[in-house]
This record gives structure tokens, sequence and C-alpha cells, in this order.
């Protein structure tokens, strides 16, 4: 059984890999969000959290 032409060059099988390179990375990406957002506003773990001690302004 042989390939289909459009699957026997080089570039087309690179171009499959890097679209699946960019779904798989858009999965995780989508994944990391979801659990960033679901996280509560004041957790402290946020690194995006204020810090709780002021510093003094001179």
């Amino acid at each position: 059984m042989s390939l289909p032409v459009w699957l026997q060059n080089d570039g087309a099988w690179i171009a499959i890999g890097i679209s699946v390179l960019f779904v798989l990375a858009g999965v995780v990406m989508h994944r990391v969000f979801l659990n960033i957002l679901k996280q509560p506003p004041g957790d402290p773990a946020s690194p995006l959290a204020p810090p709780n001690e002021s510093r003094p302004h001179e």
C-alpha cells in the first residue's frame, strides 16, 4: 500500500508535525490558564498577589 502523492513529500510531514506541535501546545496552555483562573482571587500562592507587608517610603 503506497502513500498518497501529497504525503510523499518531506515538506508535508514537516508541516503536519509542526501543526500537531502547535495543537498540543494550545491544549497545554488552555489547561494551565484554566488552572490559574480557577484559583481564588486572594490565594497567597498566586505570583500576582501583592505582598502583605508594606514597605516604608523614603
